[in-house]
């Protein structure tokens, strides 16, 4: 393996690590997100999402709020069930609003 030189640009573009030292940190990502939705669909939409893996059904709003706690085990998964939950029917956005790492 060549010895990449340490510099500013180097570090910025991540040429300075290599595979063998990427390690994915122990436990899981933690996520809540705030989904708006049409209140007149918020029961099939609140099935739909804890349908899902992961996620559990933490708070509702009448008027058309949910909020979703989710679990996933990297920042990859936890943005693709961002994009699935905001890409349900009847939703009309989906923000991250918590995000943490658990260790364990």
């Amino acid at each position: 393996m060549a010895q990449s030189t340490l510099n500013r640009r180097a570090l910025i573009t991540g040429r300075v690590l290599s595979a063998e030292r990427v390690v994915s940190p122990p436990g899981c990502e933690i996520a809540s997100i705030i989904v708006q939705a049409r209140p007149e669909r918020l029961d099939a939409l609140e099935a739909a999402i804890s349908a899902l893996p992961g996620c559990e059904i933490h708070g509702r709003d009448p008027r058309g709020k949910l909020v979703v706690v989710t679990e996933a085990p990297d920042a990859g998964s936890l943005g693709t069930m961002l994009n699935t939950i905001q890409s349900l029917a009847d939703v009309y956005s989906a923000a991250l609003v918590f995000h943490a790492i658990e260790t364990t």
